[in-house]
């Protein structure tokens, strides 16, 4: 199946669909990433917190694949905000990757009560990092509107993509529409909740009636939205399942039931931004 490409605002294309390492252990990742590319994934998505950059790296070299045809995410640890922290650990996931460059790094965190709340000076180190073409695109991720507001006028650079935690039942509208609004993509971290919404009935229904599983429905709602995911999984036949969602489509009634699932902030099932400080 061919997995469509959206423009970001820098003029590059991201594929919509990615394949997600959080929570995959190290000595497990290069056989799992590996497993994802023989199946068509050509998104990675992954960071220095997840500790398996070194295993996404194993297997993209020896995957035999162009390195023009793969999109590669990694971000920004939450140790690394100082300027000359970003500079020096963005080397090191280089170097753990075994790439010349990324496609794509992410802020992590906003981290608004750590560093003094200064994560400006953090993203503009980031957007330096563009200039000799080492990050194509650069970003960041669990960014409120407040903290979006912030960095584009102190800067005057647009993120790229902002990557937060968004499903049925927590639709994450404002820090959505805030990027949105500004040009800026969304990356839906979670995009069927950890599970939790494989069991509602609305969901079930679509599901039912298309012949495609809750899951499929799910990653196929966020498509129709314009989001861009990635979902995790280590078992074959689920990252099989996940990437087959481009042979279908929901009607506009579907995609609205599904979105009326939403329960706001008791929807959420990560921390929140606003005051998530682990460094």
């Amino acid at each position: 199946m061919t997995v469509p490409s959206l423009t970001l605002n820098d003029g590059h294309s991201i594929p919509q669909l990615g394949f997600g390492v959080f929570l995959v252990p190290p000595d497990e990742t290069a056989e799992t990433v590996t497993s994802a590319l023989e199946i068509g994934y050509r998104h990675i998505d992954t960071a220095q917190m997840y500790g398996n950059e070194k295993g996404v790296g194993e297997a993209l070299a020896a995957s035999g694949i162009e390195r023009d045809d793969l999109f590669i995410t990694t971000k920004l640890g939450n140790p690394n905000h100082k300027p000359d922290d970003v500079r020096r650990t963005f080397d090191q996931s280089l170097t753990d990757l075994g790439l010349d460059h990324v496609d794509l790094f992410l802020i992590h965190w906003p981290l608004p009560t750590q560093y003094d709340g200064d994560f400006v000076s953090t993203w503009k180190a980031m957007t330096e990092l563009t200039s000799d073409g080492r990050a194509k695109s650069v970003g960041v991720s669990n960014f409120e509107p407040d903290h979006l507001a912030k960095i584009i006028d102190e800067s005057g650079v647009l993120p790229a993509v902002n990557q937060i935690e968004v499903h049925p039942q927590f639709a994450n509208t404002a820090a959505r529409t805030a990027g949105l609004d500004r040009g800026i993509l969304t990356e839906a971290w979670s995009p069927i909740g950890r599970g939790a919404v494989l069991d509602d009935p609305t969901i079930g229904e679509i599901a039912t009636r298309l012949g495609k599983t809750p899951a499929q429905v799910t990653l196929r709602w966020h498509i129709e939205r314009g989001d861009i995911i990635f979902p995790k999984s280590m078992h074959v036949s689920r990252m099989q399942e996940n990437f087959e969602i481009f042979d279908f489509s929901l009607t506009p009634d579907d995609v609205n039931a599904i979105s009326a699932l939403d329960r706001g902030d008791e929807g959420r099932i990560g921390p929140d931004p606003k005051v998530f400080d682990r460094i």
